[in-house]
């Protein structure tokens, strides 16, 4: 709980307190005047949450009584029972605010402050498939996050967690987005206004792309590291596939749910023709940068992009549209998949590019020939999927697994929720697990640097262990001791 959020609940169960001792009018303007003014310090500092809610119906009754109440006895009776709902309300809201906390980003890592600018982009070369109007180009929301100078992003206002996520969420867990509506109030480490660090002349370029129901923020914490270490992200909002997606003259497309499907082959093909759109997006919007790269019309990037050193990284469904890009743009230099599928060319190219692999201990768990229960990533043609594409690719490939890991762990959830999401390890902890691994990859591949975390075991995240038979290092395994 934040701070203003403790002192509401001791001030409410303080008034409570000495309500029932019958005190004066003058304690009772006091404990009104207290009542109100905490209410307010902590709705204009900290902000209003779902949360609290029951703290804030304990506030509205207590103002009720206080104002409305006569100096006649109360029975031992209805001092008890006041008693009592005070003592749960407040529990509720320390509860819920125990299991949905107001959490802290982790610092990154890096020597550069973020920058970031959003903007809307249209392909006049596709027609948007699922539009109801016809004839409707394909759009995108896309995000830029930038290396700023330390110096240059001081005094600047922080950007708080979008609140796309609050839906992206909800659409995934099932669970009321309102619940979730206080993370427009977390701050980011991401500031907006700020040029590009001059530090380097240009930097490698990385595109991510979320998974279903999602939204290009679902990763800040990959994507602040691996901007504080020089890289410049951009992240792709895939309207029908990712969550809603709202765009800067104020229309949305909400996320359309698939069709249902008789057999797995015919689920199968629709995937092949969904991650085939969003490859296409990927495609589009490295023609954008190459474009801007030339001539900015936002006076931010020109100049500023590595595009010779251009890679690709995405969760779940955006994890299958890292594969197929690689498969389809050789521009791409290199991709990681955090837990994605093989839909399209690459479940029969070979890749040519460097590709990592890592999957969660809990979905490993459903590929075990005596597995009863399944994990909802699972499908029938993954496995032989996968064993084409690492066996056949004609570059590095690394397989990892991470045990204490499910599906959603590749993202910011366990922040957002420690008890629920971070299963037997600290959020912090499992946040670095994705970023530490995702920064190293890219770091190798992109910048020709040696990373120890990619030669085998590590003592720091004693989870992770390689796949040997998946991880080949120019035909070389990497060295995976007990």
């Amino acid at each position: 709980m934040r701070i203003l959020e403790w002192i509401l609940v001791l001030v409410t169960i303080v008034a409570a307190i000495l309500m029932l001792v019958h005190p004066k009018r003058g304690m009772r303007m006091a404990m009104i005047a207290a009542l109100i003014l905490f209410t307010t310090l902590h709705g204009v500092i900290e902000q209003f949450r779902l949360q609290m809610l029951p703290t804030y119906l304990l506030v509205l009754v207590l103002l009720v009584i206080l104002v409305v109440r006569q100096n006649n006895h109360r029975s031992w009776i209805k001092a008890t029972l006041s008693s009592i709902m005070v003592l749960i309300l407040s529990a509720g809201s320390v509860a819920l605010t125990w299991l949905l906390p107001a959490f802290t980003m982790p610092e990154p890592t890096g020597p550069y402050a973020i920058g970031t600018f959003s903007q809307r982009l249209m392909d006049e070369s596709r027609e948007e498939t699922k539009s109801p109007e016809a004839g409707d180009k394909r759009e995108l929301m896309i995000n830029v996050w930038y290396p700023v100078d330390q110096e240059a992003a001081k005094g600047l206002y922080l950007e708080h967690y979008p609140a796309e996520l609050g839906e992206a969420i909800s659409l995934v867990f099932g669970i009321p987005p309102q619940v979730f509506s206080y993370l427009d109030t977390i701050p980011t480490h991401v500031v907006t206004g700020a040029k590009v660090s001059a530090a380097e002349s240009h930097y490698p370029v990385l595109l991510f792309s979320p998974g279903v129901r999602s939204a290009r923020f679902q990763s800040m914490t990959a994507i602040e590291e691996l901007v504080s270490h020089g890289y410049i992200v951009v992240g792709i909002d895939h309207p029908y596939t990712s969550a809603r997606v709202t765009f800067p003259d104020g229309h949305a497309v909400a996320y359309k749910t698939d069709p249902e499907f008789g057999t797995s082959q015919e689920l199968y093909q629709y995937n092949v023709k969904g991650v085939g759109i969003r490859a296409a997006d990927a495609s589009f919007v490295l023609d954008t940068l190459t474009l801007w790269n030339s001539h900015d019309p936002n006076g931010l990037l020109q100049g500023k992009l590595d595009l010779d050193r251009v890679g690709i990284f995405g969760h779940s469904y955006g994890g299958a549209t890292t594969a197929e890009t690689l498969a389809q743009d050789d521009r791409f230099s290199a991709g990681l998949s955090l837990e994605g599928g093989f839909w399209g060319e690459v479940s029969k190219a070979a890749l040519k590019q460097p590709f990592m692999y890592i999957m969660s201990g809990e979905t490993a768990k459903s590929f075990a020939p005596d597995a009863t229960e399944k994990d909802n990533v699972f499908y029938p043609e993954f496995e032989p999927d996968l064993d084409h594409v690492m066996t056949h690719s004609l570059n590095d490939t690394y397989y990892l697994t991470v045990d204490g890991f499910f599906h959603q762990s590749f993202t910011d959830i366990s922040l957002i929720s420690p008890r629920m999401f971070a299963r037997g390890m600290t959020p912090e902890h499992n946040v670095d697990i994705t970023r530490s691994y995702t920064l190293a990859f890219f770091d190798r591949y992109l910048k020709g640097e040696e990373q120890v975390l990619l030669e085998g075991p590590s003592d720091r995240f004693p989870e992770a262990a390689y796949d040997t038979k998946y991880t080949s290092l120019g035909n070389e395994q990497v060295n995976q001791h007990e």
